[in-house]
């Protein structure tokens, strides 16, 4: 082939049998300068060797495919392979997956493919195929290539973090912090844990201590962050938000020294923030926004350019719609004038002049009315501490339990009353799946731009206000799982989006599978909540009827 035109390479289409294991081309690649082929290296049980206890269970399996994939991106050190190996969180990947059934491996990659100008390069392709291809199935593949103590404390990790995050219902706890964890990170571009001198170790108070017994690390302790409404409170810089942040990455599972291995929440965990200019179509707010000016109605409210407090409530709401159970609330990123309105306010605007209902009147009811526990970082508002549950300061990054103080301050009247009673039930909504198209001329299009942009057909979908997507790859995810959700029919007028949602956690429970059946690319398996979360986002949704309440 070499010399030939560029587009001979399309006959490499299909699988190719090499010494213990078959390459196969997936996608071709149209010229030099367009995005990499995609092809699959699939190693069978045998020659990958791996011991059953590797792979037996669903979090061991995706903890060993993430392990192999970072070893591959290793062993692939070539500006012609690329390797999505992820980073501090181990998610499952469509990069590398292993076989539930025997312990197969098959690891996806991008190839491209050499040439001189639009000719073919015979003799460097054929250093890439036959020669660097086969080097990643050697020494990255194989259980014998392998430290098999580093690939069992690898596993071991993770299944201790799942195991430690299961065990939170049944411990009445929302999340659990261990003792010695390194929370704060590098910078903000660069999420490995900080370090030198500086950095304080987690240390639990010795009245929120709680000890659990998992599977390998045997007895830890740390700090168990109880259900209902928790305030972590303190200075500025004293690592209130940095607490609040391991918080809300505890959904994940992390790799060995990350320092955040046994830092859990509670996978129905949602953090919450205001949004200047995002769309809201057809939400019930009206816990939040009442009597407008303008007349709307706020049982079923829309708009195409919200507030910072409309989008807030927004969220909060589509939030419990989706089902989450765990909110978390930074006042620096929240919208004042939705979180608290103080006695000389109440005092100098008549409530029924203010269409706001603060969240300081509404958090207890979401719990005791609702189950959904709120953790807030809060420094201004002391009217929180009436309402608190737990009362946490961090101080020098070392957190004390100031519950007891508070309750003695907040029995001081300020002469503030209540706006509000209870938090109604929410309102369910059924997405029009005619809005979900991806297709744009013809040919369906999803594509991250960065992890914080999806565009999904005709439309851009702005994420930035999403804080738990882990990276790119998981936005390529969401508007996969979205395209899913049409395609088998869960999103189909008459389902409300919570319904279509459970559906899609069937599938995905069953691993990256399924969306590889969509397409045939690098992604990471996204929530369900940060796919309502897209969806929610997407400016061309529409709803059909009005949002029901059960």
């Amino acid at each position: 082939m070499d010399g030939a035109s560029y587009g001979g390479y399309k006959s490499l289409l299909g699988s190719w049998a090499m010494p213990g294991f078959t390459l196969e081309v997936i996608r071709g690649q149209s010229d030099p300068y367009a995005p990499p082929a995609r092809v699959a290296l699939r190693v069978p049980a045998e020659e990958a060797g791996f011991p059953a206890d590797l792979w037996e269970s669903p979090v061991r399996r995706r903890a060993l495919a993430s392990y192999l994939a970072r070893r591959a991106a290793e062993a692939a050190d070539h500006r012609s392979l690329r390797v999505d190996a992820g980073g501090q969180e181990v998610l499952e990947r469509s990069s590398c997956l292993v076989d539930a059934r025997d312990g197969a491996v098959t690891l996806r990659l991008g190839v491209d493919l050499p040439g001189h100008g639009r000719r073919i390069d015979g003799h460097a392709a054929e250093h890439v195929l036959c020669g660097l291809l086969p080097k990643v199935v050697e020494r990255a593949l194989r259980y014998t290539a392998l430290d098999a103590d580093d690939v069992r404390a690898f596993a071991d990790v993770v299944e201790d973090s799942d195991a430690l995050r299961a065990a939170l219902p049944g411990l009445g706890l929302v999340a659990f912090v261990a003792d010695g964890a390194v929370l704060p990170r590098r910078s903000g571009v660069d999420d490995r844990p900080a370090a030198g001198g500086g950095v304080v170790p987690f240390a639990s108070p010795e009245e929120l201590r709680v000890s659990v017994d998992l599977p390998h690390a045997g007895r830890v302790t740390g700090m168990g962050v109880r259900q209902g409404v928790t305030l972590i409170v303190g200075g500025g810089f004293h690592g209130k938000s940095t607490l609040l942040r391991a918080l809300e990455t505890g959904i994940w599972d992390h790799v060995p020294g990350d320092g955040r291995e046994l830092v859990v929440a509670r996978p129905d965990t949602v953090k919450i923030r205001s949004e200047d200019g995002r769309r809201v179509e057809r939400v019930d707010v009206h816990a939040f926004v009442d009597h407008l000016p303008s007349g709307a109605d706020t049982t079923d409210f829309r708009t195409d350019n919200a507030s910072g407090s409309t989008s807030q409530a927004a969220s909060l709401c589509e939030a419990v719609e989706a089902g989450a159970r765990v909110l978390l609330i930074d006042e620096d990123t929240a919208a004042t004038n939705l979180m608290i309105r103080d006695a000389r306010m109440q005092a100098l605007v008549a409530k029924e002049r203010e269409p706001l209902t603060p969240f300081v009147d509404l958090v207890r009811s979401l719990h005791r009315d609702h189950g959904v526990s709120t953790v807030l970082v809060m420094g201004g508002s002391g009217d929180y501490m009436e309402v608190a549950d737990q009362v946490l300061m961090m101080d020098a990054y070392l957190p004390s339990d100031v519950t007891a103080r508070a309750r003695q301050l907040a029995a001081v009247p300020t002469g503030r009353t209540a706006e509000a009673e209870s938090f109604p039930g929410i309102a369910h909504r059924r997405p029009d799946p005619g809005s979900l198209d991806t297709s744009v001329r013809g040919r369906s299009r999803i594509r991250a731009r960065g992890d914080d942009a999806l565009t999904f057909g005709e439309h851009d979908v702005d994420l930035r206000a999403v804080e738990q997507i882990a990276d790119a790859r998981q936005v390529v995810g969401i508007g996969l799982a979205l395209e899913l959700m049409v395609r088998r029919g869960y999103v189909d007028g008459d389902r409300t989006l919570a319904e279509a949602l459970d559906l899609l956690d069937g599938d995905l429970a069953d691993g990256a599978h399924r969306l590889l059946a969509v397409r045939d690319e690098d992604f990471a398996l996204p929530r369900r909540h940060e796919v309502a979360a897209a969806l929610n986002r997407l400016r061309g949704l529409r709803v059909l009827g009005r949002p029901a309440t059960p």
